[in-house]
């Protein structure tokens, strides 16, 4: 299906303040961009990079405006895939097989603390054989033990945190699904991003996990697999994903968010 996604957000500064926004989705395996705008009100001098993930970032300074919030507005017209696959056949890749670069996703985290999660994976995933089938039962887990309700995590609620309280939000599903999952020597990522249909509407996260030498989708958040997901950033957890980095003093006034199917 092919969406129309983005956001329009409001920022208010005391003075000039850097930072960093992750915004811009990009082409790849399950999404393919095709248009994209990009505004900043008012206009201020804008730099871009792609990060150790492969994210694209916006460097800019953030203006104190006269005339209200600064306004950033990003739409894009994407390519997405229907569905997710699935292959409960997918065996755990050997750990000397894992790409140098996927190590990194197979180690605790800020948010993320796998070292301390081991025997409450093992018990989870123990009917399951490894591979596909143990990350489906730590996803199944959560989904089914795990209360969704706003309010009941901070920004700086981990992993093991939500185990305990057994309630969170979307950021705290996915990173409890990464942790169990490195625990069990599979490893693990965060994607932010969009997903069609979503209620209410906002942006979204969920995680990933490299099986058979690919990476495969898993949402704690939903019952059965839904595809048309716009990704926008990958990382370790949520530090490494953060739409917006400041440094130093930055009022979020406002953020809306829409995903719907793109015009014919």
């Amino acid at each position: 299906m092919k969406l129309d996604v983005g956001c329009t957000i409001e920022l208010s500064a005391l003075w000039p303040t850097p930072a960093v926004l992750m915004l811009r989705p990009r082409s790849g395996e399950s999404q393919w961009v095709l248009s994209e705008r990009y505004t900043f009100e008012p206009e201020v001098p804008m730099s871009e990079y792609t990060d150790g993930y492969g994210n694209l970032c916006q460097r800019v300074v953030v203006p104190v405006s006269a005339s209200g919030p600064v306004t950033v507005q990003v739409e894009a017209t994407v390519d997405t895939a229907d569905e997710v696959d699935v292959d409960v056949t997918m065996p755990r890749t050997p750990i000397e097989l894992v790409p140098d670069w996927v190590l990194q996703f197979l180690l605790p985290s800020r948010y993320c603390p796998s070292d301390l999660i081991g025997l409450v994976a093992a018990d989870i995933a123990a009917d399951a054989l490894p591979g596909y089938a143990q990350a489906e039962a730590v996803r199944a887990w959560i989904q089914r033990e795990v209360t969704y309700e706003y309010g009941t995590s901070t920004v700086s609620t981990s992993a093991l945190e939500t185990y305990e309280t057994r309630t969170g939000v979307c950021r705290d599903f996915a990173h409890l699904g990464i942790a169990l999952c490195r625990s069990l020597d599979i490893p693990a990522r965060m994607v932010v991003g969009y997903l069609h249909g979503l209620d209410p509407m906002d942006q979204h996260a969920w995680f990933e996990a490299y099986l058979g030498g690919r990476w495969f989708t898993f949402d704690a958040t939903q019952a059965v697999p839904r595809g048309n997901r716009v990704a926008i950033a990958y990382g370790r957890d949520a530090a490494d994903v953060a739409f917006i980095t400041q440094f130093g003093p930055l009022e979020l006034r406002r953020m809306d968010v829409f995903v719907r199917p793109a015009a014919a």
